[in-house]
C-alpha cells in the first residue's frame, strides 16, 4: 500500500469528533503525491477506466457460453395439479371424470443443437474477448497519458506560483527602494505610487497563480477518481522531470507505433472479431442437427375411494353374473362349470367385494405425490436445412461483410492517423526542446536588464517606470521559460501516447 493509499484510508476513517476539534493549535500536515502513486490510484478508482474494466467479465462469460452451447442442455421439471369431477371434450370425444383427483408429474430432458453457428461461436467470442482486452489496454494508456499530462500541468502551475512569488518579492524591494529615495528627496511621490501599484498587481497575479495551481490539482484528483486527503493547498506533487535532448529517430518511432499503438491494436482486434462474425454468418447456410432425450413419470390419485370401490364392485358383480350364466350354458352342453363364481369374480358375497381386492384398489390409488408411474424413455434426432428464409441469411452475411470492411477501413484510417500523430508530435517535441534554449536566453537577458534597471534607479539615473518595465519583462520571461519546460514534457507524453510505449 502506497503512502497515498494510507492517506486516503486515514482521512476516510477520521471520526467527526476529531474534525470538530480546534484546529488552530496544529496545522494539517501536507500530503505528497508522486506520479507513480497518482497512476496507481487512478487505475483503482478512475470511474471511466473502471467502466472499461467492467466489460472484461461479460467477454469472458461469452467465451464460456459459446463452448457451453456445444454441450447438451439439461432441464428437470416437477409439477402438481388438481382436476375436479365433470365432463371434458377433446377432439370431439367426451370424457367423464366422476371423482376429483390430484396429479403430479416429473420430467428429465436433454437437448442439444449442433449447427454452423454454434460451431463457429467459440472463435467469434474469443475474438470479441481479445478485442475487449485491447480496448482495456487502450483505455489504460489513455488514462496514463491523461494523468501524466495533468500532473505536469499541476507542476507547471506550481512553478508559475514560484515565479509570481518572486515577482512579489522584487516589487516589495522596489517599493522599499522608492520609499527610501523619496524620503531623502531623490524620488517623487509618483515613484512611490508607481511602486505600490506594481506591487499590488503582482500580488493579484500571485493569487490567480495559486488559484490556477489549486484548480490543476483538483482536476488531477478528479481524473484519479478520488477526493483530496487534505486541504488542496497542502497537497504537494513531488516528482521532477529532467529535460533531456530528444534523440529519437522518426522511422523507429513510426515502426514502434505501428506495432504498439493501443488504439490501433484495439481496432485490429475489432477487425478480427468482424472477420469471425462473417464466418459465423456463412455457417447459417449449413444444416442443423437437433438431439433430444427424456424421462417422464406421472401420478393420479382420486379423492373419492368409495366411488372406485363401487365401480370395482359393479364390475365384479357383472363378472359374477356372467360366470353364473356361462355355467348354465356349459352344464346344458355337458361341459365342466366354474366351481366358485364368487372367488373368480373377486366377491366375498354377491353384494360385497373381496377385502383383499378392496385393499389393493386403495393401495393402487394412494400414489400422490411421489409414487410415479414411469413412462418409456424417448429420444429424437432431427436434421434440418432451411431452403428459403426470405433472404434473411444473405442479409446477415452482407451486414457482417460490411462491418468487416468498415473495420478494415477503420484500421487503415487509424494507421494513417497514427503516422500523422507520431510525426506531428515528434516535430512538436523538437520544437519544444529548441524553445527551451530560446526562452532561457530571453530569461537571462531579462535578468540582466532588470539588474541594470535596478542599478540605474538606485543611482538616480533611471526612472521608476523603466524599473517597472524591467520587472514585468523578467516575470514574462521567467513564466515563458517555465511554460517552455513543461510544454516539452507534455509534448513527450503526447508522443508516448502516439507511439504506445514509454520513451523516458
Amino acid at each position: 500500500m502506497t503512502r497515498w493509499h494510507v492517506w486516503l484510508a486515514f482521512t476516510a476513517g477520521v471520526p467527526a469528533a476529531v474534525a470538530a476539534q480546534d484546529t488552530t493549535a496544529q496545522r494539517t500536515p501536507a500530503a505528497s503525491l508522486t506520479l507513480a502513486e497518482a497512476l496507481s490510484t487512478a487505475r483503482a478508482n478512475s470511474p471511466a477506466y473502471r467502466q472499461t474494466l467492467n466489460d472484461a467479465g461479460p467477454a469472458r462469460w461469452g467465451v464460456r457460453n459459446a463452448y457451453g452451447a456445444l454441450l447438451p442442455q439439461a432441464d428437470v421439471s416437477l409439477g402438481f395439479g388438481y382436476t375436479g369431477s365433470g365432463r371434458s371434450n377433446f377432439g370431439g370425444t367426451t370424457f367423464s371424470q366422476t371423482s376429483p383427483s390430484y396429479n403430479s408429474s416429473y420430467g428429465i430432458g436433454l437437448q442439444m443443437q449442433i449447427s454452423g453457428r454454434t460451431l463457429s461461436a467459440p472463435g467469434q467470442m474469443k475474438a470479441l474477448a481479445r478485442a475487449t482486452d485491447a480496448d482495456i489496454g487502450a483505455a489504460g494508456t489513455d488514462l496514463k497519458q491523461s494523468i501524466t499530462t495533468q500532473y505536469l500541468q499541476a507542476l507547471q502551475a506550481n512553478a508559475q506560483v514560484g515565479v509570481a512569488r518572486q515577482q512579489v518579492s522584487r516589487n516589495e524591494d522596489f517599493l522599499k527602494l522608492a520609499q527610501a529615495r523619496y524620503q531623502v528627496g531623490q524620488a517623487t511621490l509618483l515613484d512611490v505610487r508607481q511602486a505600490e501599484v506594481t506591487k499590488g498587481t503582482s500580488e493579484v497575479s500571485l493569487l490567480r497563480a495559486i488559484q490556477t495551481e489549486n484548480e490543476a490539482k483538483l482536476e488531477l484528483l478528479r481524473r484519479m477518481g478520488v477526493a483530496a486527503p487534505v486541504a488542496i493547498d497542502q497537497l504537494r506533487l513531488t516528482d521532477s522531470f529532467p529535460v533531456v535532448a530528444p534523440e529519437f529517430k522518426l522511422e523507429e518511432l513510426l515502426a514502434t507505433a505501428a506495432e504498439h499503438n493501443p488504439a490501433l491494436k484495439a481496432l485490429e482486434a475489432r477487425r478480427s472479431a468482424a472477420g469471425a462474425s462473417v464466418h459465423a454468418a456463412k455457417s447459417d447456410f449449413l444444416p442443423t442437427l437437433s438431439l433430444s432425450a427424456g424421462w417422464n413419470g406421472f401420478t393420479q390419485q382420486f379423492t373419492n375411494e368409495g366411488l372406485l370401490l363401487g365401480q370395482a364392485l359393479s364390475g365384479a358383480q357383472g363378472q359374477y353374473q356372467s360366470c353364473l350364466d356361462n355355467n348354465v350354458i356349459r352344464q346344458s352342453a355337458g361341459l365342466a362349470t366354474t366351481p366358485d363364481c364368487l372367488a373368480s369374480s373377486g366377491l366375498l358375497s354377491p353384494s360385497e367385494l373381496d377385502p383383499a381386492l378392496a385393499s389393493g384398489i386403495r393401495s393402487s390409488n394412494n400414489v400422490f405425490p411421489f409414487s410415479f408411474a414411469r413412462q418409456p424413455f424417448s429420444a429424437r434426432a432431427t436434421l434440418s436445412l432451411p431452403i428459403f428464409t426470405g433472404f434473411s441469411r444473405h442479409l446477415r452475411l452482407a451486414e457482417a461483410q460490411a462491418q468487416r470492411d468498415d473495420a478494415e477501413e477503420s484500421v487503415r484510417a487509424r494507421g494513417l492517423q497514427v503516422r500523422t500523430d507520431v510525426q506531428g508530435r515528434f516535430l512538436a517535441l523538437e520544437t519544444a526542446y529548441r524553445t527551451i534554449a530560446v526562452q532561457q536566453a530571453s530569461r537571462d537577458a531579462a535578468r540582466e536588464q532588470l539588474r541594470l534597471a535596478q542599478d540605474r534607479y538606485r543611482l538616480g539615473s533611471g526612472t521608476a517606470l523603466e524599473l517597472s518595465d524591467a520587472q514585468n519583462a523578467i516575470q514574462r520571461a521567467e513564466g515563458d521559460y517555465v511554460n517552455a519546460i513543461y510544454s516539452y514534457h507534455i509534448a513527450l507524453a503526447d508522443l508516448e501516447l502516439a507511439v504506445g510505449q514509454p520513451l523516458r
